[in-house]
């Protein structure tokens, strides 16, 4: 017996070893299926408003995606907890491939079914990815008795920093394949799009190699013998409970401010900043840049995570940094001749990617700490939030001027920091409390 005794120890270490890599290794296989998928869709959304401009119905049709997007993410909880996050992963995947094959034949009668049912689709996506990645880290965490908020925003810098990076990817390969600079070649955008679909059929393959996990970060199967009364109770839950506690009622600001802020970028920056200083061809030249920074700042952003602290830093950075662009704008900017002309955009885009970056990893980091008995329903309000404020501005961008809405920023960006710290200042006070 105690000679078999070191073969047992052995085969214990090596079986923990493996569990380990699995949890590293479902990190990089979801990352990487994001960045194939949100490529295509990041590339193809950013050229929406100028391929098809009939009647804007690119612009109309994100204003329909966005609107399903946040109707559907009230009941987004409920799907993802029947479903399992890896099913709800793989199903919303089916609704981005759906709005790219619509470009290929771009009318009101595929659009719009395609816009309304992506709405759904990536309610699903999106609050299976929260809770997925948390579910990986704290397993993680546990088994290699690992800081819990380090190990959360570890995994969350290294999916935001791949997943920012599909701006950088997907833009130059729109750069690529158009480059007759009109964005209109009907075969240039057949050939894009048909890249597109084969990309995004990768990334849904690659979801399928991901292990099952439920809510607790546990691997397993989801829970098919749910009746319908508990359903609704649990619908209803996470819809309500969430706006009792004070905790989101604080951050609900913070998530509808970043929800602004990348829908300024795509629908006022390339419009109003962009496009009057380098042309339409510029558009993808500033959004790669935008995409490179957004990308390594998230990877910096939650290599340095490790709790509320440094949460509450890096927000408030990222924050001094937007708001520093915002009064730029504002006041001082205007398009110039020379090399400035070039340069001013390009300075733009890296500072707002950084900010974006910011806060992509540290929501993300933050409800994971704080709502871990309902992860489901707190990454849902998070996309609810973020949805709604971004249907908002592709609706009002065709009537509001940029220097109103530079206002509206401003204003949000103060409203939403307050509340943060705030909370912060919260629940510190509670957690001395709770210690002493």
């Amino acid at each position: 017996m105690d000679e078999e005794a070191p073969l047992v120890a052995e085969h214990s270490q090596t079986e923990s070893q493996t569990i380990k890599k699995n949890h590293a290794r479902d990190v990089h296989i979801l990352s990487s299926a994001f960045l194939l998928i949100f490529l295509a869709y990041g590339a193809a959304q950013n050229l929406e408003s100028t391929v098809n401009t009939e009647e804007d119905l690119g612009t109309i049709s994100l204003g329909i995606l966005y609107t399903s997007f946040t109707v559907f993410s009230l009941v987004a909880s409920l799907v993802v907890r029947m479903l399992g996050s890896k099913n709800a992963l793989i199903l919303g995947t089916s609704g981005y491939w759906l709005f790219i094959a619509a470009n290929l034949k771009p009318t009101w009668y595929t659009m719009v079914p395609a816009s309304l049912f992506l709405g759904f689709a990536a309610s699903i996506i999106w609050v299976g990815q929260g809770t997925y990645l948390t579910s990986t880290a704290r397993s993680h965490a546990s088994d290699c008795n690992l800081h819990e908020g380090t190990v959360i925003g570890n995994f969350n810098g290294e999916f935001w920093g791949i997943f920012a990076s599909h701006q950088f990817v997907g833009n130059l390969l729109s750069l690529a394949l158009l480059r007759d600079g009109t964005g209109g070649s009907t075969s240039g955008t057949t050939l894009l799009y048909i890249v597109f679909l084969c990309s995004m059929t990768l990334g849904t393959i690659l979801m399928c190699f991901l292990h099952k996990r439920d809510g607790k970060g546990e691997e397993g199967q989801p829970d098919s013998s749910v009746s319908f009364y508990s359903s609704v109770v649990s619908l209803s839950k996470s819809i309500i409970t969430p706006l009792f506690d004070v905790r989101m009622l604080l951050i609900i600001p913070l998530i509808a401010y970043s929800g602004l802020q990348q829908a300024f970028v795509w629908a006022e920056f390339t419009k109003y900043i962009v496009t009057p200083a380098l042309g339409v061809s510029g558009v993808g030249g500033a959004m790669a840049v935008f995409g490179a920074f957004d990308a390594l700042c998230s990877v910096a952003a939650g290599r340095l995570t490790s709790g509320l602290i440094s949460i509450t830093l890096i927000v408030s950075g990222g924050a001094l940094v937007q708001a520093i662009v915002l009064l730029w704008l504002l006041f001082l900017y205007s398009v110039t001749g020379g090399v400035l002309h070039i340069i001013y955009p390009l300075l733009i885009a890296a500072l707002w990617g950084i900010g974006d970056g910011v806060f992509n990893t540290q929501l993300s980091a933050l409800l994971g700490m704080l709502f871990k008995h309902d992860m489901e329903g707190a990454f849902a309000q998070l996309k609810l939030w973020q949805s709604a404020s971004i249907a908002v501005v592709f609706f009002i961008s065709p009537y509001i001027s940029l220097q109103v809405m530079l206002v509206v920023m401003l204003a949000a960006l103060l409203i939403s920091i307050a509340a943060f710290l705030f909370l912060t200042l919260q629940v510190e006070r509670a957690f001395s409390a709770h210690i002493s």
